[in-house]
């Protein structure tokens, strides 16, 4: 499977806490429901995830947050569960497989996505 695109991104997660305490919608606005329920390194880690994803497709503009939702897998896998605009975008390039990985450690989050087609 050739690679249709790859996307990193890393977050700060003090600097990520402060920004969602100083702006409270600023949640709502990137998370789902249920993201939201998670603990704030999660979140910093998700919203790496979603930049990164949004860099891997070549940064189109349109797309909503919420259609890009990280969840795990009962094993603990991170995977995305693509819709609406974000899965418009992701099938008009032809992507078939998206791979994701994150880790937060040392006050960062980070996230890295492969596209494949």
């Amino acid at each position: 499977m050739p690679v249709v695109g790859v996307g990193i991104d890393v977050c700060e997660i003090a600097r990520f806490e402060e920004s969602c305490r100083r702006t409270p919608a600023l949640v709502d606005k990137l998370f789902t429901e249920a993201e939201r329920t998670l603990h704030v390194r999660s979140l910093a880690a998700r919203f790496a995830a979603k930049e990164a994803l949004a860099k891997a497709l070549g940064a189109p503009r349109g797309m909503s947050w919420h259609d890009a939702e990280v969840v795990s897998e009962d094993s603990g896998r991170p995977r995305f569960v693509l819709r609406g605009t974000v899965l418009a975008e992701a099938d008009a390039q032809g992507v078939r497989s998206v791979h994701l990985s994150l880790t937060h450690d040392g006050g960062i989050a980070s996230a890295v996505v492969v596209l494949e087609s």
